[in-house]
């Protein structure tokens, strides 16, 4: 098949709309559903990244993807007892995979809401029976267990968009899109991510244990394939925070700040403990844990709400508390697609437990940057490659 027509465009008044190849076979079978234009941009981009992801650290890996941008991406370490906790899947037996697609799609639940899935490996039944459970619009994956499919086909009243690509496909060189009636053409972004682009270590600071240089890995790859600006903090195999689409870099490293220091706020016994009504469904707990950390919760909803999400109202978790708990988050990597222009950057970093940075470097004000770095002992590796993406 040399062309797959579309419903619509991005909008429902874009028609007609397809994708097609000049040359050859297009590399994808739908499997089942009817997959959108935006679907599918989320897949080719996704399936990029998991498996650069998979080439780059030897794990399998998965990817949550929404408009065209990573909700959140890892590889498939073990999850410990609180992740499993946070990620509803305490009750769940997992596999590599599933355990991939559990910290890809927990990090930030709130924005994988109606995601579409990318996985490095043939989905198995492990993953498929989570998949199940979420509120999700498709996946693409080289292959899937028939078991596996057989769950997934069952999901969306049977609707559910289920795409399989050749692993083996390799694009051409060079890459056009059409923007106003006019053709960009640019050769693709090809550049390898790896430790070798680690090496160029200008702080004080230059020891990179070996779980962080993963860790930077995973940032730089996920920021491949991020709108830029982009920004993202990773943390023990997975990206707890991504910053992507803004204007300002600064705004960058604080959206995606804040996002990583919820996800560890999460893993606060006063958050895992909150009296949540048996009935109250996973996607509702995630908007009311997102809105009691908020600053003003208490302002937010009136009364009523929390009595129908709790057996009883939680009390405030203050900024006090909020800090407290924050000042012992560590071990952070950090990746930025672009060079970071003034320290501000590291100190908002900082604060969501950054203690290793790359980013490409090459600023008027790197010298500032520098000894922002040096001031709280931050390793930080010019890359010397710039990832923007768009």
């Amino acid at each position: 098949m040399t062309e797959m027509k579309l419903k619509y465009g991005c909008n429902p008044n874009q028609k007609p709309a397809r994708i097609f190849m000049k040359n050859g076979a297009l590399p994808v079978k739908v499997l089942n559903g009817n997959p959108g234009y935006i679907n599918l941009l989320d897949a080719f981009n996704g399936w990029q990244l998991v498996k650069e992801l998979k080439q780059a650290t030897g794990y399998t890996a998965a990817t949550s993807f929404k408009h065209v941008s990573p909700a959140g991406a890892a590889i498939g370490k073990p999850l410990n007892e609180t992740l499993r906790k946070i990620y509803f899947v305490d009750n769940l037996e997992l596999s590599s995979q599933a355990s991939a697609y559990a910290r890809a799609r927990g990090a930030d639940r709130m924005s994988s809401y109606g995601d579409f899935i990318a996985l490095s490996d043939i989905c198995d039944v492990s993953t498929a029976t989570l998949i199940a459970r979420e509120v999700s619009d498709g996946i693409i994956a080289p292959g899937y267990e028939e078991k596996a499919l057989d769950i997934l086909k069952n999901k969306r009243k049977g609707s559910y968009t289920i795409i399989q690509i050749d692993e083996n496909y390799k694009p051409n060189p060079i890459e056009q899109k059409n923007v106003f009636g006019i053709t960009f053409e640019q050769e693709r972004n090809e550049v390898k991510i790896s430790e070798e682009l680690l090496r160029e270590i200008p702080t004080q600071n230059k020891e990179i244990p070996n779980y962080a240089k993963t860790d930077l890995i995973i940032a730089l790859l996920t920021l491949k394939f991020t709108q830029s600006n982009s920004v993202c903090y990773v943390k023990d195999g997975q990206a707890i925070g991504i910053g992507a689409g803004q204007q300002s870099r600064i705004h960058c490293t604080r959206l995606a700040g804040d996002k990583s220091d919820k996800w560890y706020l999460r893993q606060n016994p006063k958050v895992l403990n909150l009296p949540f009504k048996e009935s109250i469904r996973r996607p509702d707990r995630d908007n009311a844990i997102d809105i009691y950390l908020s600053e003003d919760y208490t302002d937010i909803l009136s009364p009523g709400y929390w009595e129908e999400i709790f057996t009883k109202r939680p009390s405030p978790f203050t900024y006090e508390e909020k800090r407290r708990w924050l000042d012992t988050f560590t071990g952070v990597s950090l990746g930025s697609d672009a060079f970071f222009p003034f320290g501000d950057n590291i100190e908002r970093a900082h604060k969501s437990g950054a203690e290793f940075i790359a980013q490409t470097g090459g600023s008027i004000r790197d010298d500032h940057v520098i000894a922002t770095c040096d001031k709280y002992n931050i390793v930080m590796a010019f890359t010397g490659v710039r990832l923007f993406h768009h």
